[in-house]
């Protein structure tokens, strides 16, 4: 299977080298020329097999460089019992009859980027050796808070690769912050960006398309990649999750094969939805797609009108890692709307470059609407949802995840739907204990530093928050770092050279 470019369908490489260069050198995303098959028979025995050997026979069909064999191998240490704390990598939890919670936050930095982040090392690795590239892999990664320290995590000290992270100063929680700052490893460096994230995020993608940099440090040895959903190495792992749910209700009887569910999922960047919207193209038996959004509703009213418009007001949520109003795995999504057109495609994105907005056509919106589903909530209402469910349910949600919750609910009031569901858990509650302990009605007679939150958070909700947070403690602020988006640039290219 050949993946092209979003913007010129005569841009064709193999996985490999998709996942190599991670964006187009036009500026656009690897998508597959077509999505591979799954029957319901294979679905079934699917539902037969552990995480690690669904996920390397899911993404064989996506990436047919690599073996199954050769994937086992991979998902085998990436959703080790080392690596994931939970009895299996993403259990199924019931919130209430018929509603289901997929966590995907058990792994080694308590979300949901650690199922892709955790496989990408590998496939890069192995990707460089099936291309013939000998120069140094640099990723660079934008981040609102969860990619950037899952992807630290993922590739330190990895042979062959060095990476760069770069988030919004002030965007993220203190949780987040620390996370990516204390981090280990020879071949790291973090940044933070006086700015929001679409301002790192574009920055990097700058980086990406500027051939003459390339060629420069190309020459010096290095080769730019990324950790971002941009790149085709972070979709394709998060799509197993979702068999792996269907599956998980498949084996417990809970659904027969074929029978649809609804899917829920708190998103900034489209791209774990978008995993999704692959899964069921790809036989799996979803229903309604739903997509939840903060305060920063620009997915919620493009889905509603068709029109996509990031001149707006940007608000800092309690929802850190939805802070976005440049959702980039959406051009994925609009390529398959537009019929593959790739020059239509490219008036949309050079219209949202220039003018900071877009409108579909009426074709695309129908076919856009009858399958994805949007609402969204304010910090209000997803602090409402943390603390009713917690004393209805005893169940802690984090502040992502509560927003799905909250978006369901007034789906469901709306539909009255009958299907099953399973929402998307994204991230640990105590990754946010900030805005979850207030929510459930603790009070904060002083001000709380990170760790006295945690150990308040676990106090009133009787649970342990996980080690890998708890541990921020003792470990020392290496990245201290403040830049202008304007010196991104400038900064890897002293990072690097400086490191030679």
């Amino acid at each position: 299977m050949y993946y092209h470019s979003t913007r010129d369908n005569n841009r064709k490489v193999t996985s490999a080298q998709a996942i190599v260069s991670g964006l187009a050198p036009d500026g656009g995303l690897y998508v597959p020329e077509y999505l591979p098959s799954f029957s319901l028979d294979e679905i079934t025995e699917l539902s037969k097999l552990d995480y690690p050997t669904l996920a390397a026979n899911v993404l064989a069909k996506y990436l047919d460089d690599y073996t199954v064999e050769e994937l086992l191998g991979f998902t085998s240490k990436a959703y080790s019992k080392a690596k994931f704390t939970a009895d299996v990598p993403a259990p199924l939890v019931e919130l209430k009859d018929g509603t289901y919670l997929l966590e995907l936050f058990h792994g080694p930095t308590c979300a949901f980027k650690d199922f892709a982040l955790q496989m990408l090392p590998f496939l890069l690795s192995s990707a460089l050796k099936k291309t013939g590239e000998t120069r140094e892999a640099v990723i660079l990664v934008a981040t609102s808070g969860d990619t950037g320290k899952a992807a630290l995590e993922g590739f330190s000290d990895v042979p062959g690769t060095r990476i760069c992270v770069f988030y919004p100063d002030g965007g993220t929680s203190r949780i987040q912050r620390l996370q990516m700052v204390t981090q280990a490893g020879s071949n790291v460096m973090v940044y933070a960006v006086k700015g929001n994230f679409d301002d790192t995020q574009t920055g990097v993608k700058k980086i990406f398309t500027d051939k003459e940099f390339a060629a420069s440090l190309a020459d010096k040895g290095f080769l730019f990649s990324s950790a971002n959903s941009i790149n085709l190495g972070r979709l394709v792992p998060q799509i197993a999750y979702y068999f792996s749910a269907y599956c998980s209700l498949l084996k417990t009887g809970r659904i027969q094969a074929g029978d649809p569910i609804d899917i829920v999922v708190p998103t900034g960047n489209f791209g774990n939805i978008l995993a999704a919207y692959y899964a069921k193209h790809s036989g799996l038996p979803l229903g309604r797609l739903i997509c939840a959004s903060n305060k920063n509703s620009v997915l919620t009213d493009f889905i509603t009108t068709g029109h996509y418009d990031r001149r707006r007001e940007f608000y800092l949520t309690a929802s850190p890692s939805m802070d976005i109003l440049i959702s980039s795995n959406l051009e994925r999504l609009l390529y398959l709307l537009c019929g593959s057109d790739d020059k239509k495609l490219s008036t949309f994105m050079n219209s949202l470059s220039q003018n900071g907005e877009y409108t579909i056509d009426s074709n695309m919106l129908t076919a856009l609407q009858s399958e994805f589903s949007a609402g969204y909530v304010d910090d209000e209402h997803t602090f409402e949802t943390i603390r009713n469910t917690f004393e209805q349910t005893g169940y802690l949600l984090d502040t992502h995840t509560a927003v799905a919750v909250a978006v369901y609910e007034e789906y469901l009031a709306k539909s009255a739907s009958a299907q099953p569901a399973v929402i998307a858990s994204t991230a640990s509650p105590f990754k946010f204990a900030g805005s979850v302990l207030p929510a459930i009605g603790a009070k904060e007679d002083r001000e709380y530093d990170d760790f006295e939150m945690l150990n308040a958070l676990e106090t009133t909700s009787h649970l342990t928050a996980p080690a890998a947070l708890a541990g921020l403690k003792t470990k020392t602020e290496r990245f201290t770092d403040v830049i202008l988006p304007d010196e991104m640039k400038a900064s890897v290219e002293k990072w690097l050279t400086s490191a030679k």
